[in-house]
């Protein structure tokens, strides 16, 4: 049996400047899209360890630290940098076509 995935449109390319993130809500998805240098990542908004927004957090590299605990987390799998962070943050596999920025689910 094959599983389909279906690609849920969130924004557009130009709209996450370089090195930024922007909170996007899809259904009951709240997301952060990360524009790392051109590459686009997506990770849930929610910090795993408190309230914090990951969209609003400080971006090094390929680390996102939550400005609520600056726990920090790795943008291309969610593994968790620094503490006191300990869950991993969920990932999204992202597919930009025609200046779209997607995700497939």
């Amino acid at each position: 049996m094959t599983q389909t995935r279906s690609r849920i449109r969130l924004c557009s390319a130009d709209d996450v400047d370089f090195d930024s993130a922007i909170r996007v809500e899809s259904g009951d998805l709240v997301l952060a899209v990360f524009n790392v240098n051109g590459t686009f990542y997506v990770t849930d908004d929610a910090c795993t360890h408190g309230p914090g927004s990951l969209s609003e957090g400080y971006i090094d590299g390929h680390t996102i630290e939550c400005d609520f605990h600056n726990g920090a987390f790795d943008l291309r799998t969610g593994e968790v940098v620094a503490p006191p962070c300990m869950v991993p943050v969920r990932t999204y596999k992202v597919v930009v076509e025609n200046d779209d920025v997607m995700i497939e689910v």
